[in-house]
């Protein structure tokens, strides 16, 4: 998505600002109207801040967005959202970067949250066949997020080897985390004698460095990082055998789920339905046609799908306040990739280069592949197609998508809107 100059060596284009260079306000009040209006998905959402903080605002050189990108879309997390939050640290610091988070978040959040509340609600033939429409629309959505992630991320035969690999180790065996470690140790060993424009062709013309965070913030947000990773699940563990804790012990549950599902999460927002999936539907927190319908909405709407955990928090059952457990989700899943991308920002460019590196990042976006194929199979699939009806009407929004180009909000209206419309026949 970002553009390169070729002359990275050369370029005379100021440095990237320091990290008081702007005010969060000001970094609040440019999110938050992006949060608004940016529809589309991550690929898009990247060209949004391009424009506006690249082309109009100038808050950065070419070069180093084109490296801040490159980063996000190399660590788990939401892509779209930690390049936003990486341009708010450049720009005004811890507060900055929290300020890109939470004005590009809130829209969507506040939506998913509206949905969640009144997702219950609808009953009859009318509202049924609408829900049905939502989950429809989420198979034409994963299968065109397949189609593209194929092209880019396992453009070879060896890497579309790697994905079945890893299809078939996550549709028998459920284990999302093996097949992410298999595809790193395999992409080491396979594709180190790939060039390094094979492995990541958006990896040309970088900039030696990045301004604007001291190591020392990056080793301290690693070292959070990490802490809540080991801690959390200790923590939610003991919670729930200790009798006096029990009471305390769920939003430590979901705190753990969330967080963890927003750690591994390589490749994109769409990634995270089979670690989402088995976190809260598994669980028995939310049933599968609810989290279908919620996933089918989130395409409807501007801003990050992670967006998404708002609405799982707030249908969970039992909770004590949807609105709350919406948002303390909706933290959860997104602190890992925040944390993780100021971890690494003020190391990236040296990192980057190492051939090992390049040769593991490779296989973990193959294995990627794989990981959204199992899923889609089942729960995407299996869930919500159960008629040559409902096959051809997924089918026609996929072609829709791919096709046309169409708007996914303006497919999951229609769409709702058809399947309505025939459970009232």
């Amino acid at each position: 998505m970002a553009h390169n100059s070729g002359n990275s060596g050369l370029s005379h284009e100021p440095a990237p600002p320091s990290a008081a260079a702007g005010s969060a306000r000001e970094v609040l009040t440019a999110f938050l109207r992006l949060g608004c209006i940016s529809f589309g998905g991550p690929t898009a959402h990247l060209g949004y801040f391009h424009a506006e903080f690249v082309e109009r605002r100038r808050w950065l050189s070419e070069q180093s967005y084109a490296e801040i990108v490159a980063l996000a879309q190399s660590l788990p997390g939401p892509a779209s959202s930690q390049t936003g939050f990486a341009l708010g640290l450049l720009r005004a610091g811890w507060p900055g970067g929290l300020a890109a988070w939470f004005g590009f978040t809130l829209p969507s959040a506040l939506l998913m949250l509206a949905f969640a509340l009144g997702h219950s609600r609808i009953t009859g033939k009318l509202g049924q066949g609408a829900v049905h429409g939502l989950q429809l629309v989420a198979v034409a959505v994963v299968a065109q997020a397949i189609l593209a992630m194929r092209k880019r991320l396992a453009p070879d035969a060896l890497r579309i080897a790697l994905a079945l690999l890893a299809a078939a180790m996550v549709y028998f065996s459920g284990q999302t985390v093996l097949a992410i470690v298999t595809g790193a140790l395999l992409g080491w060993l396979l594709l180190r004698k790939l060039q390094p424009a094979q492995l990541h062709p958006d990896a040309a013309g970088l900039t030696p460095a990045i301004a604007g965070l001291s190591r020392r913030a990056g080793v301290f947000a690693g070292a959070l990082f990490c802490a809540l990773l080991l801690l959390l699940p200790i923590s939610a563990s003991l919670s729930e055998k200790l009798p006096s804790a029990r009471a305390a012990g769920q939003p430590l549950a979901v705190a753990n789920a969330f967080f963890r599902s927003g750690a591994l999460v390589f490749g994109g927002g769409h990634v995270v339905l089979p670690l989402l999936e088995r976190a809260v539907v598994a669980r028995g927190w939310v049933d599968q046609a609810a989290f279908l319908s919620g996933y089918g909405a989130a395409q409807a709407i501007p801003g990050p799908l992670f967006t998404f955990a708002a609405y799982l928090g707030a249908v969970i059952r039992p909770t004590p306040s949807p609105v709350a457990f919406g948002a303390l989700a909706l933290v959860a899943i997104f602190l890992p990739g925040l944390l993780l991308i100021a971890t690494l920002l003020p190391f990236w460019s040296g990192l980057r280069q190492r051939s090992w590196m390049q040769s593991c990042l490779a296989g973990v976006n193959a294995a990627v592949v794989g990981i959204l194929l199992a899923a889609f199979i089942r729960p995407v699939c299996s869930s919500a197609v159960h008629s040559p009806f409902d096959l051809v009407v997924a089918l026609a929004a996929l072609v829709l998508l791919v096709r046309y180009k169409l708007p996914p909000w303006q497919i999951v209206v229609s769409v709702a809107l058809l399947s309505a419309l025939v459970r009232t026949l």
